[in-house]
């Protein structure tokens, strides 16, 4: 299975504003929806030779982790609700094929490559860090859409396109629906326009 993304208005030009590496003890970050309300919780920490994102949605009443590469791929995803065995935990080999944690292949998820939990901040995160783009530049990529509902997922298409140093417009394929994000130096996003702001 080939993982689809695709470099789009590649101009050939090297990234000179590379992101900074994230502290050797992690970081613990914050965001509060756009309108008000209960927030989110992210840590992220460097953990056995990985990254590993925990995100606890006090609006949503989940927590989530994600498993990343030492290059931000993502390995695992797990989704708890009220139990404290995960209520969803998926994972691919890194070639975009992907499974359930019981070793059942998911072929409706293969050729993605990042998880979109839908009620955080941090979502885009991932890709953010691995596009080395200039401004002007995009990727095109398969993402999982979770729902935290029914732990349904659904495969969709999306376009990352750097508008700016620090600002990215994040735009689904199949709805046309946008949206931007403010990045830090990190590459992690500071405010996703008119949802989250960043603490």
């Amino acid at each position: 299975m080939v993982v689809r993304s695709r470099i789009i208005g590649h101009t050939g030009a090297v990234r000179d504003d590379p992101l900074e590496p994230l502290p050797a003890d992690g970081l613990t970050l914050r965001w509060d929806p756009w309108v008000g309300g209960e927030g989110e919780e992210v840590v992220v920490r460097w953990d056995n030779e990985a990254w590993t994102v925990s995100g606890h949605s006090m609006a949503e009443r989940v927590q989530w982790v994600l498993r990343l590469s030492p290059l931000w791929q993502v390995r695992q995803f797990l989704l708890f609700r009220d139990l404290e065995m995960p209520d969803l935990w998926i994972g691919t080999d890194g070639g975009g094929r992907w499974g359930e944690v019981n070793g059942a292949h998911r072929p409706d998820l293969d050729g993605a490559t990042d998880v979109i939990v839908g009620c955080s901040g941090f979502d885009h995160t991932p890709l953010l860090r691995r596009a080395p783009l200039a401004v002007g530049e995009g990727i095109s990529t398969r993402v999982i859409r979770v729902d935290t509902d029914t732990l349904g997922l659904v495969v969709a298409e999306h376009t990352a396109c750097r508008i700016a140093p620090t600002t990215w417009e994040i735009t689904d394929a199949a709805t046309g629906h946008s949206q931007q994000l403010e990045v830090d130096h990190h590459g992690i996003p500071t405010d996703v326009d008119g949802v989250y702001r960043r603490r």
